[in-house]
């Protein structure tokens, strides 16, 4: 008979803490070549929800997304966050969906609920900026992605973004 030994939950969100820590240090950092590499390993982190059912609920939301199918997305990505409140994903993704359905004010909270539990969600704040802008609220969008630029400085597509909306602010022509 043999002995299971498993890292306690909260010992393995302690170490996926340090380890999403230690990725956000490096993007800092990072020089432009590097961004992209480290946002994906990042999000990769994002993903890992604990639970092989959880994941597969994520799994088949993203599916859903990239057919085309954003309401069967919803379905998946609320049942994500039925069974994983604490789980930012389900709402990032179901976020997402909501989006692509023309639903700005659910979006919204959904993205609002991603940042609750992982303030420093690159892709939330990023929804987040397109709203604004598809709204009319340029200023608060600028806003938002000068945030994004804080926590990562090289991102050219950030730089791009800020660059063009400061553009548009001060009245000069694209």
């Amino acid at each position: 008979m043999g002995v299971w030994i498993s890292t306690p939950l909260s010992a393995q969100t302690s170490t996926d803490s340090e380890r999403l820590d230690l990725l956000f240090e490096q993007l800092l950092e990072a020089e432009p070549g590097q961004v992209a590499r480290i946002e994906e390993q990042i999000i990769t982190e994002w993903g890992k929800s604990g639970s092989a059912a959880m994941d597969l609920l994520l799994r088949r939301g993203e599916d859903a997304l990239e057919d085309g199918a954003p309401d069967v997305a919803v379905q998946h990505f609320t049942a994500l966050v039925d069974h994983a409140p604490n789980f930012a994903e389900g709402y990032n993704g179901r976020a997402s969906a909501y989006y692509q359905l023309g639903l700005y004010g659910p979006a919204i909270d959904d993205l609002r609920q991603t940042l609750v539990l992982e303030p420093r969600h690159i892709g939330a704040m990023s929804g987040v900026a397109f709203i604004l802008e598809e709204i009319g609220r340029p200023d608060d969008a600028l806003e938002v992605w000068q945030a994004i630029a804080q926590i990562t400085p090289a991102d050219g597509e950030v730089a791009g973004m800020i660059e063009r909306l400061q553009v548009q602010l001060s009245g000069e022509a694209l």
